[in-house]
C-alpha cells in the first residue's frame, strides 16, 4: 500500500494489556473528551478490541501510535470496525499511521472477517483501498456519511452495522492473554 516507509527505529507490535494506559493516553490527546459521544466510540462500548488486529508503534520503549479494530457485524456478516488510529503529534507525518494501518489490514485479512468499516478521512484511507459506502452501510446513530468507508477483505458488505462481536468475547480475551504472556 502506498505511503512513506516508517522510520527504521520504529517497532510495530501487537498491542498487549500492558499497553492500555499508554494507548488510552494517546487517544485522549489525539481525540479529546468529545470522542465518547461519537457513534463509532459508542458502538465499541463494552466490546473488547480484537488483539489479533490491534497494534502499537513503539520507539525507544514509548508507545507513539496505536490502531485498534473491533469485531462487529454488517448485514449479519463478520466485519471489523477500525479505529481509533492515532499517532503522537511529535511523530506525525513519518509514515507511522500508514504502517499501523497496513499491518492491521494484513492481519485482518487472515481472519474470518469479510470487510473492514471505518469512519475517517477519505484522503487518508482511500489509498489503502477503502471506498465510501454512505449508501450501503447503516450505522446506528449520527455519523458523517461521507466519512463512512469500507475495505473488502473477502467481499464488500451492505446492511446495518451492529456491535455484535465475533469470535465470542471469551475467545478475544483468551487471545489477548496469550499475546500478553508472550
Amino acid at each position: 500500500m502506498p505511503g512513506r516507509p516508517p522510520p527504521n527505529d520504529l517497532t510495530i507490535r501487537p498491542e498487549t494489556p500492558r499497553d492500555d494506559d499508554a494507548v488510552e493516553a494517546l487517544y485522549r490527546v489525539a481525540f479529546g473528551p468529545g470522542r465518547f459521544s461519537r457513534t463509532a466510540y459508542r458502538l465499541r462500548e463494552g466490546v473488547l478490541h480484537d488483539p489479533r488486529v490491534s497494534f502499537v508503534a513503539e520507539r525507544y520503549g514509548l508507545v507513539i501510535g496505536a490502531i485498534r479494530q473491533t469485531a462487529v457485524t454488517v448485514g449479519g456478516r463478520p466485519a471489523y470496525l477500525l479505529g481509533p488510529l492515532a499517532v503522537a503529534e511529535t511523530a506525525a507525518k513519518q509514515g507511522i499511521g500508514r504502517a499501523l494501518l497496513n499491518r492491521s489490514i494484513e492481519e485482518a485479512a487472515a481472519t474470518e472477517a469479510d470487510t473492514i468499516v471505518l469512519v475517517g478521512d477519505p484522503a487518508f484511507y482511500e489509498p489503502s483501498g477503502f471506498v465510501q459506502v454512505w449508501d450501503r452501510i447503516v450505522m446506528p446513530g449520527p455519523v458523517e456519511r461521507h466519512r463512512l468507508m469500507q475495505r473488502a477483505l473477502l467481499r464488500p458488505l451492505e446492511g446495518p452495522l451492529a456491535a455484535d462481536p465475533w469470535p465470542p468475547q471469551e475467545a478475544g480475551i483468551a487471545a489477548a492473554v496469550a499475546v500478553a504472556r508472550g
